[in-house]
């Protein structure tokens, strides 16, 4: 039986990560850090023969330079290919469809979309001042509540297993919060866990498609579902 392979990639360092802002929604580029990252991952899967047959990414800036970085290195080359993507690209396997997805983007932080905590306390101070003394949720304007963001993660996940097979390997990238989510999603958990993700760090599920919904002692056979690497980035070590 040869599994479902599903890969869950953070994005690389964006300028909104270095100047501290609150990206959600809000778009920016890779800084050259960041694409030197997506270049190393996309040379370290190429090197591991992890070739796609699909690929899913956010439409957002940070991550689909994430994905132009990443093919850039797989295909052995030193110009960055240009955003936006075609549709399908062509890998040494062949020809590989690439879907951009609303329902990969980083979770909606409402207002403070692309804000940083200096500019976020300006324009909502009493709101800042209880999210930084109180641990239990409270609503941000605008925003995704938790639940909605749970739930987006799901349908993710549950559109993944719909309409993969056994022997598909998937390329999935996103953003931080949302990748804590869906693995929440693939794992069962009905909570997230605080996870600290590195930039293009690696998230790789094997899992038998055929038995996923079985309900019977074949959930709890731990040969059909595999985590082979957990927040690996050991392709940075290169960058250092």
């Amino acid at each position: 039986m040869v599994p479902l392979k599903l890969l869950l990639i953070r994005h690389g360092q964006s300028q909104g990560n270095v100047d501290g802002r609150l990206e959600g929604w809000h778009s920016t580029p890779l800084t050259i850090l960041g694409q030197q990252q997506a270049i190393a991952l996309g040379q370290r899967l190429a090197k591991i023969d992890w070739d796609p047959t699909h690929m899913y990414c956010s439409p957002l800036l940070r991550a689909t330079a994430t994905l132009a970085g990443l093919l850039t290195g797989f295909a052995g080359q030193s110009q960055v290919m240009p955003v936006p993507l075609p549709n399908r690209i062509p890998l040494r396997q062949g020809s590989v469809p690439i879907q951009l997805r609303e329902d990969l983007k980083e979770l909606n932080q409402g207002i403070f979309n692309g804000l940083t905590w200096a500019e976020a306390q300006t324009i909502a101070p009493d709101l800042c001042h209880h999210l930084e003394t109180c641990l239990d949720w409270h609503p941000i304007p605008q925003a995704e509540t938790p639940v909605q963001g749970a739930r987006r993660a799901q349908q993710f996940v549950d559109h993944l297993l719909g309409q993969h097979r056994n022997g598909d390997r998937v390329w999935v990238i996103s953003h931080h919060g949302l990748l804590q989510q869906m693995i929440a999603a693939l794992m069962g958990c009905d909570r997230p866990w605080g996870l600290a993700i590195d930039h293009t760090a690696l998230f790789e599920f094997w899992l038998d498609r055929d038995r996923w919904y079985d309900p019977g002692a074949n959930r709890f056979n731990t040969a059909l579902w595999q985590i082979k690497r957990w927040n690996d980035s050991h392709h940075l070590s290169q960058l250092d």
